[in-house]
Order: structure tokens, then sequence, then C-alpha cells
């Protein structure tokens, strides 16, 4: 599905499909974490390697809310991977990763501080 943001200052999703995700005129195909600042990391590797090392990265990143794209269809985390977001008194949405692709857009523009970490699975 392609987006059409508003004009927008901040980093924006500009399309995703199985297993790609747009940003600008790049296209994505690796598990990603992308910021309203401009951040753009590599993530993890599956739902399956997640750990409380991952969800450590994203309170680094000092945002408000983190939306975790858990992949085609909503994986909640253990509890215990959210301590360091927990800490730092950062809110963590799970939606698929569709949903969160639109719902990172929306806060963004609206000049939240949000990260989203996206599962890209390929197709089904």
């Amino acid at each position: 599905m392609k987006l059409q943001p508003d004009q927008s200052d901040v980093q924006t999703i500009t399309g995703y499909g199985p297993g790609w995700v747009g940003v600008g005129s790049e296209k994505i195909t690796h598990n990603v974490v992308i910021g309203s600042h401009g951040e753009r990391l590599d993530w993890a590797g599956s739902f399956e390697e997640l750990g409380p090392q991952h969800f450590e990265l994203l309170a680094r990143l000092q945002v408000e809310v983190v939306i975790f794209g858990s992949g085609r269809k909503i994986r909640f985390p253990q509890p215990a991977w959210l301590a360091a977001l927990s800490a730092r008194r950062i809110g963590v949405e799970t939606m698929d990763t569709a949903a969160a692709c639109r719902t990172y857009n929306i806060l963004a523009q609206e000049g939240r501080e949000v990260a989203v970490a996206l599962l890209l699975d390929g197709p089904a």
C-alpha cells in the first residue's frame, strides 16, 4: 500500500507491503526502527529472536511512545522485555505492522516524539 502523507518535516513511511517498508524513495527489506527525529536502525531478526536488549535499544531513543509492529499478526512482547521502556516511562503500543506504519505517520506528523519498531514478514 502506498501512503501519501501531508507535507511534513519529519521522517515518514511512504508505503509498505509484505516484507518491505518505504521511507521516502527508499525501500527497506529488513526489520527496522524508524524515529520521528530521523533515526533509522536495523532491528531484531525475527519475533522469536526478540529479547530485553532489543527494547533497551528503543528506550535509548528517548521518545514518548514506541509503536511495535509485530508482523502480519499481533504478537505481544513479554513484559520482561519492556522493563527498560517502563523505567523511562515510555509508552508501548503493539499492533500489526501495517497498522503500526499508519499510526507512526499520524503521531510523527502531530509533532510527537515517536519511534516505530517493525518486523517485516515476507509474503504469506
